[in-house]
């Protein structure tokens, strides 16, 4: 799998996603929202968030570039709203990776199930790079 950028955007989102869409004459993306995952009565969604992009994505020449709003309350920083994402379809690859990773940065993320991967999780390393960590399985790729 290859190591993609993310971008993050502080409520336009939407509007930046499509702006690049255009400009690389690529397809329309597929803007997920906050509001359209399943709801977790643990963790209601605020009004706010609902119609925020929690996952967009389009292609430029072979490269993935994904997209996404932080989610309310979240620290927002210009410069630092860009972090790699990096896919596997080996689990051990996977814990590996983020094992590394993990050492002597900061954990945002455990490794765990989420909706949308069998494991997922997201660390700073040591230099302050953001990377997001994803198993995927042929369904499910991104």
């Amino acid at each position: 799998m290859a190591v993609d950028v993310y971008l993050t955007f502080n409520g336009n989102c939407r509007e930046a996603v499509e702006f690049y869409a255009e400009v690389f004459g690529t397809e329309q993306p597929q803007i997920m929202t906050f509001g359209e995952n399943p709801p977790n009565p643990e963790y209601p969604l605020p009004e706010e968030a609902k119609n925020l992009v929690m996952h967009a994505r389009i292609n430029v020449e072979g490269s993935n570039v994904m997209f996404s709003d932080t989610f309310p309350g979240s620290p927002f920083t210009v410069g630092n709203n860009i972090s790699l994402a990096y896919h596997s379809f080996d689990a051990d690859k996977l814990q590996s990776v983020f094992n590394r990773l993990k050492e002597g940065g900061t954990v945002g993320m455990e490794l765990q199930e989420t909706f949308w991967a069998k494991l997922y999780g997201q660390v700073t390393d040591k230099f302050g790079t953001i990377w997001q960590l994803n198993l995927n399985n042929e369904e499910t790729a991104y």
